[in-house]
């Protein structure tokens, strides 16, 4: 599993590491708690690339990052949660409609230090825990990278990654740890592709649109039922295809993250089209912030790279959660230190 070290500082400025700076920090951050999130990482290199020309193009990047491979899922927000809102919810990170029909997170207690609120996965299957969380606004989002930041456990939600304030103008600290992709990350990682220096029209490494779970429950086109785990045959998401039932179907709607196994975009994250439509930082329309994606109750329209969404920061919806991003793994900062003599700069888009 990829460790994550920081070795930046400042306000985009060059600073001095070394080996043993660097060698020191991998050593260090084994020091990590037993129940800790960890994540899938891609790693997206391939630096200066174009904007794309579809739409008002987007996706140009001029550093090296990872994004999460997979959307934030129920586990793991779960264990936010019962770090962080035990004994009240003053921010209400947890959404009551999170133990509905789509969602995948009970909660029981009362709040109280005597009888602490307590989240668990919904139902007695376990099917829920790997599925993206939902109902999570996008100041949620920013809470949960805050906490990834400050190392989990008891950390900060409220500063860190971003410093949250009015509600409209939290911007991503330049020393983050991680943090909600940029448009410009998000849409990289899912549409560019560095062995031709283009981008595709779909998430899946694809200029078609993706096959889907027809309304009869078969992979469209194919007699084949659908099942958690059945073979990909590629360029698949999770999306309403036909119109009529949502994603899957009922109960669950929405596929565990990555069952769409050979559907990766060309830098390897799974789900960027479909699922859950997924927060960026985009502030659109003087507060609205952006989405990118589309769900599993949209058509495959809203999964195409030309397709944009935003909407109020503090709406919670069934079809809307998250993935996250964080600095490049150590072994890619130190190649680039000793390329540069020792000197690195981090640039924010």
């Amino acid at each position: 599993m990829d460790r994550t070290i920081i070795i930046f500082k400042g306000d985009n400025k060059m600073v001095k590491i070394t080996t043993a700076v660097i060698f020191l920090s991998v050593a260090l951050s084994y020091a990590s708690t037993a129940h800790a999130v960890t994540f899938d990482w891609a790693t997206v290199g391939d630096l200066n690339n174009a904007d794309d020309t579809h739409g008002d193009g987007y996706g140009g990047v001029d550093y090296a990052y990872r994004i999460s491979k997979h959307e934030v899922t129920n586990a793991q927000y779960m264990e936010f949660l019962n770090a962080v809102a035990t004994v009240g919810d003053s921010y209400g990170l947890y959404n009551t409609s999170m133990a509905s029909t789509y969602g995948g997170i009970d909660r029981t207690g009362a709040g109280t230090v005597g009888d602490p609120y307590v989240y668990s996965v919904k139902g007695s299957d376990n099917n829920w825990l790997n599925r993206p969380v939902n109902y999570v606004s996008f100041f949620d989002a920013m809470r949960f990278t805050n906490w990834l930041h400050n190392g989990q456990g008891s950390g900060s939600t409220e500063s860190g990654a971003y410093t949250i304030g009015s509600g409209t103008d939290e911007v991503r600290s330049a020393s983050a740890k991680y943090w909600l992709p940029s448009e410009n990350e998000w849409y990289k990682a899912a549409y560019y592709d560095p062995t031709t220096a283009n981008y595709f029209d779909y998430p899946t490494s694809s200029n078609t649109a993706p096959g889907y779970v027809d309304d009869s429950g078969n992979l469209s086109g194919t007699a084949t039922p659908f099942a958690d785990g059945v073979t990909d045959p590629g360029n698949y998401a999770t999306y309403d295809g036909d119109g009529v039932t949502d994603g899957i179907g009922s109960p669950y709607y929405m596929t565990e993250v990555g069952e769409w196994e050979n559907s990766a975009s060309p830098y390897g994250t799974y789900d960027q089209g479909g699922n859950v439509w997924e927060w960026n930082e985009a502030v659109i329309s003087s507060s609205f912030r952006g989405l990118r994606g589309g769900s599993f109750s949209d058509f495959d329209s809203v999964l195409l790279a030309v397709f944009r969404s935003d909407i109020d920061p503090t709406f919670e919806s069934s079809d809307i959660g998250f993935r996250v991003a964080t600095v490049p793994e150590p072994s890619t900062v130190l190649l680039g230190a000793l390329a540069a003599a020792g000197l690195l700069m981090r640039r924010r888009a």
